[in-house]
């Protein structure tokens, strides 16, 4: 099996934010620790629970730079460097570098929805510009456009990418690739974390983590032990706060609703288009919360 450089139990992290908007630099850092606190051996930054979509390249690059700082090397930081236009992309993965990160998450690119043999130039161009590892997102539900079978079959043969983030929810599909190729898989999805386990994965990189760290490592730790009656018993207790903070809304809104209710930020801010939850939703999550154990 290929290296792993990106760590197993990993959540997407949110940025924490101001409530004026602006980036929250301490509120930033204390996510990195809470989430090394409670069985994370790695970070994504820039994810789309990052908002990504409305940081700005500085705030982006800033976010890999302070999460690196604060996790030294106690846990593998993985920035998002996707976009809809491959220059950007290759320039971003450049500063990303450059800020030190470990490794690359590299989304399909969204809204101009490519050909696979556009996918396949547009990540061939992006890995043959780094010298840092890359994880492949694949998620057709934002972006409109899937990995086929085939362009992740002819992409692991790049020797820098190397994982694919899975939340496509085509476990067939996955098995395929999987049985074809040394990719490390992780699953994108947290309700699918387990049968993606099950079925051969390394590891997830999780919303839910952001409060469910340890349980994830324990549910990951079980499997490997062959223990899935245990994995389940995790998965099950886990069913409420999965959906509190996965379907209720929109999972980077929910998560950072979260952190502040466990006291870790100090503001849920989100930024337009997205808005904060309002009363119910924040009760439906702290339902969820004290219904998995995890308040």
């Amino acid at each position: 099996m290929t290296t792993n450089p990106f760590g197993r139990v990993i959540t997407a992290m949110v940025t924490p934010m101001h409530p004026d908007g602006s980036l929250d630099e301490t509120g930033l850092r204390a996510v990195v620790e809470h989430l090394l606190a409670n069985g994370h051996d790695g970070i994504v930054v820039n994810g789309t629970t990052g908002e990504s979509a409305t940081l700005t390249d500085d705030e982006s690059i800033a976010a890999v730079r302070l999460a690196k700082e604060a996790a030294g090397d106690r846990a593998a930081i993985t920035a998002g460097v996707g976009s809809n236009d491959t220059a950007h992309s290759i320039l971003m993965a450049e500063r990303a570098a450059e800020a030190g990160a470990d490794a690359l998450l590299l989304v399909s690119p969204y809204y101009n929805k490519p050909t696979q043999a556009g996918l396949l130039a547009h990540c061939r161009a992006v890995a043959d510009s780094t010298e840092l590892p890359i994880m492949l997102y694949d998620i057709p539900g934002r972006t409109g456009t899937p990995f086929d079978t085939a362009t992740l079959v002819e992409l692991a043969s790049h020797p820098r990418i190397a994982a694919v983030k899975d939340a496509k929810a085509d476990l067939w599909a996955s098995t395929h690739v999987m049985a074809a190729t040394d990719l490390l898989w992780f699953s994108g999805d947290d309700v699918l974390t387990l049968a993606h386990l099950a079925q051969g994965a390394v590891g997830c990189v999780s919303v839910v983590g952001h409060v469910a760290g340890k349980e994830y490592a324990a549910m990951v730790a079980a499997v490997d032990a062959g223990d899935l009656a245990g994995a389940r018993e995790i998965h099950e207790r886990l069913i409420p706060v999965v959906d509190a903070i996965m379907t209720t809304s929109q999972g980077a809104i929910m998560a950072k609703a979260a952190l502040v209710e466990l006291g870790v930020i100090e503001s849920a801010f989100v930024r337009l288009p997205l808005v904060e939850s309002p009363p119910e939703h924040l009760d439906i999550l702290r339902k969820g919360l004290a219904g998995s154990g995890l308040a």
